[in-house]
């Protein structure tokens, strides 16, 4: 019998189909399901105010939550690491509603942060894939994602998925809030749901490309992430997947801040990779693409390596970059569920260029759980 691909990469390519089964939670056909946001009817604060507690890759998909909800909602955010947050005396005056983001649903961090928030009187919401997890018991609301069972360490599947909720639940209050039209919301998800579909046609030529990048610069010593807006959640993101998986070191910045210090690393063995996909119909989209385009631009002169991910037939960047990998177009607020897929794939191919069991990082588990 033939050996099984490592889980880490069997889950990459299972993302569509967790996908889907999260959208099957929610949707109902083409629309938002009443049924299904009904217990999430009071969760928010009368202010519109939100905390986002969380860890890791969670607060990952948290950082990009706050975008998702600021934009399309209209809604005040704030992200605080999980660990940090539990350990604050003082409550928060404003009383915010508080959103705990975990794979396990078991973290004993975020589970602190959710249950000060209770303690404290807040409203409380849990996004967490495991079914019947300790935070979507005690929570006033929960959101379960059925990514499935996700058996690598390094988390991928649920963090697509985790998305993917927290656009629904974007696409659920930007209607109840009527920051957006009906017929924005209705665009909205059946973009949505074309997206697994867009992921598969992509999956094996992102494989392929991102296996042949690995070994171009399994020698590189450290990577530099770099993104604008919601994509420097996900720069944060492929940051962590390529020290966690092959234990390379590698951090994210918002673009705009590699002047600002972190360009002194740069090199031959200090690449970039750099997000630079837009949405041409968004106006700030294309603002922060352009920024985008002169940093390119001047890393070239420079001399830097250069990985970007760039919109499919995006000529500009491409000639702009050492290597450039593309993602079919999306909306803005969709976008950064692709683009982390050539980032996990990225880490995963580095892991296996390294020789690292890419399943069980050293000194890593699945859930941080305190005895």
């Amino acid at each position: 019998m033939p050996d099984l691909p490592p889980a880490m990469l069997r889950e990459i390519h299972e993302q569509p189909q967790a996908i889907r089964r999260t959208l099957d939670l929610y949707l109902n056909g083409h629309a938002l399901s009443a049924q299904a946001f009904a217990p999430l009817a009071d969760w928010l604060n009368p202010r519109g105010e939100v905390l986002i507690a969380a860890s890791g890759s969670s607060r990952h998909a948290g950082l990009a939550a706050e975008i998702l909800f600021e934009d399309l909602c209209g809604l005040a955010v704030d992200v605080e690491y999980a660990s940090e947050y539990s350990c604050r005396v003082a409550v928060n005056p404003r009383h915010p509603s508080v959103i705990v983001i975990s794979q396990s649903g078991e973290t004993s961090d975020t589970l602190a942060a959710l249950r000060s928030a209770r303690a404290g009187g807040q409203p409380t919401l849990a996004i967490a894939n495991v079914h019947g997890s300790t935070m979507a018991r005690e929570a006033e609301a929960s959101m379960p994602l059925d990514a499935g069972p996700e058996i690598a360490i390094p988390a991928t599947k649920s963090f697509t998925c985790q998305l993917t909720a927290i656009y629904l639940l974007a696409l659920y209050e930007a209607h109840r809030l009527t920051t957006l039209s009906r017929a924005e919301v209705e665009t909205r998800v059946a973009e949505l749901i074309a997206l697994p579909g867009q992921i598969e046609r992509q999956l094996d030529g992102w494989s392929a490309q991102m296996a042949s990048l690995a070994a171009k610069y399994r020698d590189a010593t450290t990577f530099l992430y770099l993104g604008r807006g919601v994509h420097y959640a996900i720069a944060r993101e492929g940051a962590l997947k390529m020290k966690e998986a092959s234990y390379v070191e590698a951090e994210a910045y918002p673009s705009g801040e590699l002047k600002h210090g972190p360009n002194a690393l740069v090199g031959e063995q200090v690449p970039l990779v750099v997000l630079a996909t837009v949405d041409r119909a968004l106006d700030a989209s294309v603002v922060r693409y352009e920024k985008t385009v002169q940093l390119l631009a001047d890393m070239k002169k420079q001399g830097a390596r250069v990985i970007a991910l760039a919109n499919t037939g995006d000529r500009e960047v491409a000639a702009l970059a050492t290597d450039c990998v593309f993602v079919e177009p999306a909306s803005e607020h969709l976008l950064p569920i692709p683009e982390v897929i050539p980032l996990q794939l990225f880490s995963y191919f580095m892991a296996l260029e390294r020789g690292v069991n890419v399943d069980r990082p050293r000194h890593l588990s699945k859930a941080v759980i305190e005895p």
